[in-house]
């Protein structure tokens, strides 16, 4: 699963064309933990048409603060550069899939 890093990842990953999944984490945050292994089993499966990715708080705080994350996890759904819709906090794998399929 691929880990935006900067402004110029995070570019480059919008301007891939596919449907785009942001996962916003912190290391130290429990339900961010408890989330990850379903977002990476769904960044597997779905890497031919949805590109998923995580995003550190801590260390990007200008993304963070540009999607007005105020809680963690946030996930963002984000189709042509858009943001779609958003979650906070922990998700089911099938609420999860629904939705990737839903906008792939």
């Amino acid at each position: 699963m691929k880990e935006i890093k900067n402004i110029a990842d995070f570019k480059s990953t919008i301007e891939s064309g596919k449907p785009v999944l942001l996962d916003f984490y912190a290391n130290w945050c429990g339900p961010c933990r408890a989330l990850l292994p379903t977002v990476e089993k769904l960044a597997e499966a779905h890497s031919e048409d949805f590109e998923i990715v995580k995003i550190n708080v801590d260390s990007n705080q200008e993304l963070a603060q540009q999607f007005g994350v105020k809680s963690i996890p946030a996930l963002f759904f984000l189709k042509d550069g858009e943001v779609q819709e958003r979650l906070i906090g922990v998700q089911t794998e099938a609420i999860l899939k629904s939705k990737i399929e839903h906008y792939s």
